[in-house]
């Protein structure tokens, strides 16, 4: 659906997107992250055709965005970060406005009108001016627009900024209800969204990739080394703590944020040392009551990755 090869973009002196490469295929769910000034909405604006690649090449079901940008732009619905709404008019004649512009077929515009509004839970306020909504009947409003036209490709740049948390639940779920027929990418600076809604992430730092993959395979982005969770019967001692710090592969052990019964254990990945950790501590007179492998967060890996290119920049 979608193929990213070698894009560069230059403002001036300055490069914003320094050849990145990536492949979506149909139905998937793309979370794009990084810091301010990473090139996430820069990625978006070229695949949709709003601005021009300096280099390399972008093809959306493929036609490439330079020599079909016509093509391009009717598989595609894009809802920026400020969505373009004309704040006088009345909601239901402003998404039949953005069909007309659109090309939606004459005898289908009333019937797309008022299925975008339905999907968009939309009915209370369809009557109303878009300039007297709220920010979140806004927000809905700006994906309408970006769905009137039925698009195979939905590009959405930060789509639950400044709302509040029902309405963040609504447009989550409203966005997962259209993968499987639609392709999704997602630009958003809340990463427990981006875990909850999207299958695939890209991870950008810089203009450039620093992790590419499914969310279930990012443990590997922590260079091998391996967590683990350990809930004890009792209270663990800071003599405890430091006996298990001077194991051979330990890297780091702490006590868990939350309770004083339970530590964390981060471990070198070429040396699996549980069973001696386990006898170890019933050695100690411990009891476990559980032992886990420790679940790598996207926050773990977005702030290992994106820290780790400033540090060494």
């Amino acid at each position: 659906m979608i193929e990213v090869k070698n894009l560069i973009k230059n403002y001036g002196s300055c490069r914003a997107i320094d050849g990145i490469s990536f492949t979506l295929n149909k139905g998937e769910i793309l979370g794009l992250l990084g810091p301010n000034g990473a090139g996430k909405t820069t990625t978006m604006r070229i695949i949709t055709g709003f601005i021009p690649p300096s280099s390399g090449t972008v093809k959306v079901c493929g036609y490439d965005i330079t020599e079909h940008p016509i093509q391009v732009k009717r598989k595609i619905g894009y809802l920026p970060e400020n969505p373009p709404l004309y704040n006088e008019m009345i909601v239901h004649k402003y998404l039949k406005y953005v069909a007309e512009l659109k090309d939606v077929n004459s005898k289908k515009i009333a019937s797309s009108v008022e299925k975008v509004i339905d999907l968009c839970n939309l009915g209370v306020v369809k009557d109303r001016i878009v300039g007297n909504l709220s920010k979140g009947f806004r927000q809905r409003t700006g994906l309408a627009q970006a769905l009137i036209n039925d698009p195979e490709i939905l590009i959405l740049d930060e789509p639950t900024s400044g709302l509040d948390p029902k309405q963040i639940i609504e447009i989550r779920n409203l966005i997962k209800s259209l993968a499987g027929n639609r392709t999704v990418i997602l630009s958003s600076h809340i990463l427990p969204e981006v875990q909850m809604t999207c299958e695939s992430v890209i991870i950008l730092n810089k203009g450039k990739i620093v992790a590419v993959d499914h969310q279930k395979n990012l443990s590997k982005y922590l260079n091998g080394n391996n967590s683990y969770e350990m809930t004890l019967s009792k209270k663990i001692s800071k003599k405890f703590i430091n006996f298990i710090k001077d194991f051979e592969g330990v890297l780091d052990v702490g006590l868990m944020s939350d309770k004083n019964n339970a530590i964390y254990i981060d471990t070198k990945g070429s040396k699996d040392i549980r069973s001696k950790l386990i006898k170890s501590t019933i050695d100690n007179e411990y009891e476990i009551l559980e032992f886990k492998t420790k679940d790598v967060s996207l926050e773990d890996v977005f702030m290992k990755l994106t820290t780790e290119e400033v540090n060494n920049a």
